[in-house]
């Protein structure tokens, strides 16, 4: 700023204030599906840059957890804010929040009639309204980063899952997030092709993405994640860094998981 500019009102406030926020927050999240409380008191707080991986059995909460942080569930009560701003409940102020959350599913959701060039340019053009040869760039350069630049002219189905799945990450990072939300992203791949995905996301997390990743890759979390969350019954059981969790977990729920899983 030059000597003789005029600082607007709040404005160095507010940005500090959005410095220090958390980039994800959730207070006392309540979720129920009919009689099934999916989701109990759930206070979370990411911050910035960090790598959280959320780990337990199935039907313990994990993907709705994810789920919610974008309103892709609705919550019954509770707070959720990203980047310090409340959880919009519909409208445009929801599709601008959720433009600034890539999320990556088990299934791969690409338009099966548009090429992987077009998959991935679509959004920025539509929802962001980048130009058409500025969306062309930034998708090759992404296709390049996730390491399949050289399939941008193909359709989807003459892609393998991994390639996919590539793809996916690579849409979503076309729109610039502030974090990206994985659900068991390699769930639905063939076992050769798990390292291709996690790969991608490892050096995503290096580049200091912030990320909150729902898994049952062990080993991925322990070399990948800053934090681990264990949930149980719709509960955050433990939370702790990675190492603390597999070598010395707190609770018997994660005790008992973690002897079933990495005795196999």
């Amino acid at each position: 700023m030059t000597d003789d500019a005029v600082p607007v009102p709040g404005t160095d406030d507010a940005a500090a204030k959005s410095a220090a926020a958390p980039m994800i927050s959730m207070r006392n999240v309540e979720k129920h599906f009919g009689d099934l409380h999916v989701l109990r008191d759930i206070n979370l707080d990411v911050p910035r840059g960090q790598v959280v991986i959320v780990l337990g059995p199935s039907g313990s909460g994990k993907s709705t957890l994810c789920r919610t942080i974008n309103r892709l569930e609705p919550i019954d009560s509770g707070d959720i804010a990203v980047d310090g701003v409340a959880l919009p409940n519909e409208g445009k102020a929801l599709a601008r929040l959720r433009a600034e959350v890539g999320m990556v599913f088990q299934s791969f959701n690409l338009f099966a009639h548009k090429t992987i060039l077009e998959n991935v340019m679509l959004a920025p053009m539509k929802v962001r309204g980048k130009r058409k040869a500025d969306a062309r760039e930034h998708a090759l350069a992404l296709l390049d980063r996730v390491g399949i630049a050289n399939q941008a002219d193909k359709y989807p189905a003459q892609l393998s899952g991994g390639q996919q799945q590539r793809v996916a990450i690579a849409r979503s990072l076309a729109m610039d997030p502030k974090v990206m939300l994985f659900d068991e992203p390699t769930s639905a791949l063939d076992p050769e092709m798990v390292n291709e995905v996690l790969d991608v996301m490892a050096s995503l997390a290096k580049e200091g993405m912030t990320m909150l990743v729902v898994t049952h890759e062990m080993g991925f979390a322990r070399r990948a994640g800053d934090r681990v969350l264990f949930m149980a019954d719709g509960q955050i059981v433990e939370d702790a860094d990675p190492e603390t969790f597999f070598t010395t977990p707190s609770s018997d729920r994660a005790k008992d998981f973690l002897g079933k899983i990495l005795s196999h």
